[in-house]
């Protein structure tokens, strides 16, 4: 991943334009390739919804929300079957979210995903295993993170520090967000088999940091400083520096108000959006994808400056 941090950048970029919800058949297709101005490239077109990507170093793996994973090496794109144990939630924003390969277990993955059954609807994080093509849950690592109409969270990241990262939303809920007993508004940091990292802020809890409204994205620099891109309330976007144990003010702060012991954004867009989605960290510059194939922002860490570059729609 480290050697191809812009590549990644652009395929991010280029899949959040492309997406619909047209279903193909599992099987191998050509992947038309062009080349955009020199710089990006299409790796891959009629994604449904695609939503995480990442690279094992031969083919890269990307996240449907709508219920599969596809496979791409070289030219050829593979629709993998996805069989899970939850029925898969069609509420807006929900589905097949994070998806990040597993760093130690051949043939393995998490997966982030929203579901329903008679309980109601929640988000969990599961260990897959990959044979012949398709997808198998296998494990349970964390069930029932509150899931509401709206904002769902989903990001999956391993860390530096080979711990699992997981964003959660407060579920339309804000009040979650600042109940440290409850797993929504959250990102959450785990050990790889699902239990608690002894060097949590707090032992006995997976909160890593709290006070979110619907974090999207999560990078590491290269001294293992975490940050985070977040949806606000219509406007007031952020790029969070992420602290352990920090509180990120949802929903008593927003853009540049601050409060006692709240965590204010490093930036935010003002009565703008930015709608940003996945981001990632190089040579000093902060990139964040932008929803619905808008452009990438270039955030100047050093410099506390950003540029918007324009894609197209």
């Amino acid at each position: 991943m480290k050697k191809y941090p812009l590549i990644m950048i652009s395929i991010i970029f280029l899949l959040i334009g492309c997406s619909n919800e047209k279903q193909e058949e599992n099987s191998s297709q050509n992947v038309q390739q062009t080349s955009n101005n020199g710089n990006m490239e299409i790796i891959a077109q009629d994604l449904s919804v695609p939503w995480a990507i990442d690279w094992d170093g031969t083919s890269f793996y990307i996240s449907e929300r709508t219920g599969s994973i596809v496979k791409i090496t070289g030219n050829k794109k593979i629709r993998q079957n996805l069989y899970l144990e939850k029925k898969l939630s069609t509420a807006s924003e929900a589905g097949v979210l994070g998806f990040v390969l597993h760093p130690e277990k051949k043939n393995y993955a998490f997966l982030y995903y929203t579901y329903e059954d008679k309980n109601g609807q929640f988000n969990r994080v599961v260990e897959i295993r990959e044979e012949n093509n398709e997808w198998f849950e296998q494990k349970v690592l964390l069930d029932q993170i509150p899931s509401g109409k709206f904002h769902h969270g989903g990001r999956i990241k391993i860390g530096p520090d080979k711990k699992l990262y997981i964003t959660t939303g407060d579920a339309t809920d804000p009040m979650i967000a600042q109940d440290k007993t409850s797993l929504g508004g959250k990102i959450l940091r785990m050990n790889l088999d699902g239990t608690i990292p002894n060097d949590n802020p707090d032992p006995n809890s997976l909160v890593y940091s709290y006070g979110h409204r619907n974090p999207q994205g999560l990078a590491w620099d290269e001294t293992g400083r975490l940050y985070s891109s977040e949806h606000g309330s219509s406007a007031h976007d952020e790029i969070n520096l992420i602290k352990p144990k920090g509180n990120y003010g949802w929903p008593f702060i927003q853009g540049d108000e601050t409060r006692n012991g709240m965590i204010a954004p490093l930036f935010h867009s003002g009565n703008h959006t930015w709608a940003p989605s996945g981001i990632a960290y190089h040579n000093g510059i902060l990139y964040v994808a932008q929803l619905r194939g808008e452009g990438i922002l270039a955030f100047d860490l050093k410099n506390k400056t950003y540029k918007q570059t324009r894609g197209a729609s």
